[in-house]
């Protein structure tokens, strides 16, 4: 019962920190958000900063899932199914998965002040682009983990203008991403590398 209560509560924390940013992330919010009796939230993490390490602990299990369901379907893949897969994945984020992305800037932002949440988001993040980097690798690229780099950061900001940025306010179905995920997979899979960065 305890860890389904932490997973609860994580994800609610993770819910509220998207709705109402990191000033509205409070114990009494999240006990409300998960329909849990007032001080739940307290008992299982007692600080701002613990609730924090939730929501990001919550996000990195999260991605780690999405990548090892994906990865099996990308394996014997080629181009046009890469590109779906980057068209279906970018979709779901701006759209039924908008509240968890939107908590992901919250917690880069709030990052900026907090080192150990910097440590944490950057390991998870190298973790995720390293996931992505095995893919490429049996997919045949050559330099997966530089290509890997650059896609997640293209696909970062992609997501961004589209949830966060100046396009967030347009319509979104599941034809807006097709033509930048079929660039981004082309790109991704080219038999040169890119040169930049």
């Amino acid at each position: 019962m305890e860890p389904d209560r932490r997973r609860l509560i994580a994800r609610h924390a993770l819910e509220v920190l998207a709705a109402s940013g990191a000033r509205g992330l409070t114990h009494r919010a999240v006990d409300q958000a998960a329909g849990l009796p007032p001080g739940s939230t307290s008992y299982y993490h007692r600080t701002r900063a613990a609730l924090l390490d939730a929501c990001l602990e919550d996000l990195v299990r999260q991605d780690e899932a999405e990548i090892a369901a994906l990865a099996p379907g990308l394996v014997a893949g080629d181009e046009e199914g890469l590109a779906a897969v980057l068209a279906a994945v970018l979709h779901r984020w701006a759209t039924a998965d908008r509240a968890r992305q939107l908590g992901r800037y919250e917690l880069f932002l709030e990052a900026l002040r907090r080192p150990e949440l910097a440590r944490a988001l950057h390991d998870g993040g190298v973790a995720v682009r390293a996931a992505i980097a095995d893919v490429l690798a049996d997919l045949g690229v050559r330099d997966p983990r530089q290509r890997a780099d650059w896609l997640v950061a293209a696909v970062d900001g992609v997501l961004f203008e589209r949830i966060a940025g100046a396009r967030a306010s347009e319509p979104v179905d599941e034809s807006t991403f097709v033509g930048v995920a079929r660039w981004l997979a082309h790109a991704a899979l080219a038999p040169e590398p890119p040169s930049a960065g």
